[in-house]
C-alpha cells in the first residue's frame, strides 16, 4: 500500500470501483442468500467473488449506517447517530481518501449525507470553490444525487427526465412513480400502504431503479480506459412500497416468508421493545393484512433490482470492465416488515442488522475463492479499508476502524485472527418511542455486541437484553434478567467496554506522525525535562 504523497505507485491490477448499495434490503429475501426471490444476476456477481453470510451493519438506520459504510468508523466515533444528523466537519469519507489518490468517487443515488454547515460557520471556515462540492456531498462527486422518497426539486435531472418522457404533472414522482390508479380511475396515494399492491403509473423502464442503472451504464461507457470509482446507490426496496408493472404482481402472499414473531414477545416486553411496538408502523405491520400486502411488493422491487444489475453486468462485461473493477454489493440495513411485531427497521434484530454483502474481487489472487461464501463476522466499516487496499491507497489506519476483507477474498493473503464479534448502536432520541418512555433526548442510547452465539444489548436506564442465537435463533426469548446467564451477560458487557476503550479517537495525526514525534522534544526543540 502506498501513500498519495509517496512515489508513483505501480499500475493497479484492480483499477476501478463499483460500490452498489440498496436501501432496506434484508439478506434472507434473495435466492442467492437462500430466500424466496429469484436473484440470478446477484448470484452471477457472487460467482465472481465471495458472499459474506454474516455481514452486519453498525446501525439499523439509513443515516448512521451509511456514514459507517462511508467513513469506515462506528457511529460512536463518527457521531452521526440518526437520519439528517450533520456529519462533523472533522470526519472524512472514502470519497476524500480516493480523491487524495486521484480517483474521484462519483455518486448516483442516495447518501443521506448532511454537512455540518452550522459548525463550519461558527468556526469561520471558508470552503474554497474547488472543495465546496466535496464539503456539501461528503466527499462524493455527484453525477446525480437522488435520495428519493420526496417530490424531486424542479431542477432534478430525474424530474426533468420524467417530464420529458410524457409524465405530465406538477408532481410527476408523486403522481406516477409512487402513484397508482384504482379500478374506478381515481388516484391511489402511494404513501398509503393499502394501495401498495396496485402498479405504479410509471413504466418499469422509467422507474427509479432502471433510471439509475441506465445512468451508471452511461457513466462507465464514458470513462473508456480511465480508472474510475462509482457509488451506485439504489433507493429501493425502501418505502414507499410501490412497484411498476410487471413487478407489482410477480409475487403473492403465499410466496412470502411469514413474519418472525411469537405471542410471547407481546407479554411484558422490555420497555424499549414495548415502546417500539406502539409505533404506528408497528401497529400496522402487526396486522396480517398489512404484511401480506407489502411483502409481495417488496419482493417485486428486489426482483427488479436483480434484473437491472443483470443489465449493468452485461454492459460492463461487453466493455471488459468486470476484469479490472472491484464490485461491492450490499444494503444499508434490513427490514422488519412485521418481524417481532415491528415495522420499519432500527431495532437490533437479525432482520435489520444482517445484510447481504458480496465482494467481487478481480485480482488474480482472488480467483480461487470466486463463488465461495464466508461465515466470518464482518461489518459495514470493513468496506472502506477493503476498497483502499484493493486500489493500493493509503489505508488511513489512524482513522479507519474496519478491517480489509481482502484477506478473506484472496487466496494469497494470510488472514490474521479475525474478529469474534460485531457491534451496533441505536439512538432512539428522535423517535416517538422516547416520548412513550418519558426519556430525555440524551438518555436514549442502546449498544449491541453479537458473537457467534449470543447477542447482548445494553440500554441506558433499562435492563440489558440477551439472546442465545444457538438455542433461540428467532430471538424470541429475552434472557436479559435470567440468573442462569449472569456470567454471559458480564462477559458480553466487558466485551462492550473493551470495544469502547479502543475506538480511534486520535484521528488528526497519522500513526507515522505519532511515531516521528515520540520522545522527540529534545531533538526537535532542545527541551530538557527532568535532567539532573
Amino acid at each position: 500500500m502506498t501513500s498519495p504523497s509517496a512515489s508513483a505507485p505501480a499500475p493497479r491490477i484492480v483499477r476501478n470501483l463499483l460500490f452498489i448499495m440498496c436501501d432496506q434490503l434484508r439478506a434472507d429475501v434473495m435466492s442467492v442468500c437462500g430466500g424466496p426471490v429469484p436473484t440470478p444476476n446477484i448470484a452471477r456477481l457472487a460467482a465472481r467473488g465471495v458472499r459474506f453470510d454474516k455481514a452486519f451493519v453498525n446501525a439499523g438506520v439509513c443515516g448512521p449506517s451509511r456514514t459507517s459504510f462511508y467513513t469506515g468508523r462506528y457511529p460512536v466515533s463518527h457521531r452521526v447517530t440518526w437520519n439528517r444528523v450533520p456529519m462533523p466537519v472533522d470526519e472524512l469519507t472514502l470519497g476524500h481518501y480516493l480523491m487524495d489518490a486521484g480517483l474521484p468517487l462519483h455518486l448516483l443515488g442516495k447518501t443521506h449525507f448532511v454537512p455540518d454547515t452550522r459548525a463550519a460557520a461558527h468556526l469561520g471556515y471558508q470552503v474554497d470553490t474547488a472543495h465546496r462540492g466535496l464539503f456539501r456531498e461528503g466527499g462524493f462527486v455527484p453525477i446525480e444525487r437522488y435520495d428519493g422518497h420526496f417530490e424531486p426539486e424542479a431542477d432534478s435531472p430525474y424530474r426533468q427526465y420524467l417530464l420529458a418522457q410524457g409524465y405530465d404533472s406538477d408532481r410527476p414522482w408523486t403522481d406516477f412513480v409512487i402513484g397508482s390508479q384504482q379500478a374506478d380511475g381515481s388516484a391511489a396515494d402511494g404513501w398509503l400502504m393499502r394501495h401498495a399492491p396496485l402498479p405504479a403509473r410509471v413504466r418499469a423502464q422509467d422507474s427509479e431503479t432502471a433510471y439509475l442503472t441506465r445512468r451508471a451504464m452511461d457513466f462507465i461507457s464514458a470513462q473508456a480506459d480511465t480508472p474510475w470509482a462509482l457509488h451506485l446507490s439504489y433507493i429501493k426496496p425502501h418505502w414507499p412500497y410501490k412497484a411498476p408493472a410487471p413487478y407489482h404482481a410477480m409475487f403473492g402472499p403465499d410466496d412470502c416468508m411469514a413474519p418472525i414473531r411469537d405471542a410471547r414477545e407481546r407479554q411484558d416486553p422490555h420497555p424499549v421493545f414495548g415502546a417500539y411496538q406502539r409505533l404506528e408502523e408497528s401497529q400496522a405491520f402487526a396486522r396480517d393484512e398489512v404484511w401480506r400486502a407489502i411483502r409481495p411488493v417488496t419482493m417485486g422491487l428486489v426482483r427488479q433490482i436483480d434484473d437491472e444489475i443483470g443489465r449493468l453486468l452485461d454492459h460492463m462485461e461487453s466493455l471488459g470492465r468486470l476484469d479490472d473493477t472491484l464490485v461491492v454489493f450490499t444494503s444499508d440495513h434490513g427490514d422488519l416488515a412485521g418481524d417481532h411485531w415491528l415495522g420499519e427497521k432500527e431495532y437490533f434484530y437479525e432482520s435489520v442488522m444482517r445484510v447481504p454483502l458480496i465482494v467481487a474481487d478481480p485480482h488474480p489472487d482472488a480467483a480461487a475463492r470466486h463463488g465461495s461464501s464466508s461465515d466470518a463476522l464482518v461489518e459495514s466499516i470493513d468496506v472502506v479499508p477493503t476498497v483502499l487496499a484493493a486500489l493500493a491507497c493509503n489505508p488511513r489506519a489512524h482513522r479507519v476502524e474496519g478491517r480489509s476483507l481482502l484477506a478473506l477474498t484472496r487466496a494469497g493473503e494470510s488472514p490474521p485472527p479475525w474478529r469474534d464479534c460485531v457491534f451496533g448502536q441505536l439512538d432512539y432520541a428522535y423517535r416517538e418511542a422516547r416520548q412513550f418512555l418519558g426519556r430525555q433526548p440524551d438518555a436514549c442510547q442502546g449498544f449491541m455486541v453479537r458473537d457467534a452465539r449470543y447477542k447482548f444489548i445494553a440500554w441506558d436506564g433499562y435492563a440489558d437484553q440477551l439472546f442465545d442465537l444457538r438455542d433461540d435463533p428467532s430471538e424470541f426469548d429475552d434472557r436479559g434478567t435470567d440468573p442462569a446467564l449472569a456470567g454471559v451477560r458480564e462477559r458480553m458487557r466487558d466485551r462492550l467496554l473493551d470495544w469502547f476503550a479502543t475506538r480511534k479517537h486520535r484521528a488528526s495525526e497519522t500513526l507515522e506522525q505519532v511515531e516521528a514525534r515520540t520522545h522527540a522534544h529534545e531533538r526537535m526543540m532542545g527541551i530538557q525535562i527532568g535532567r539532573w
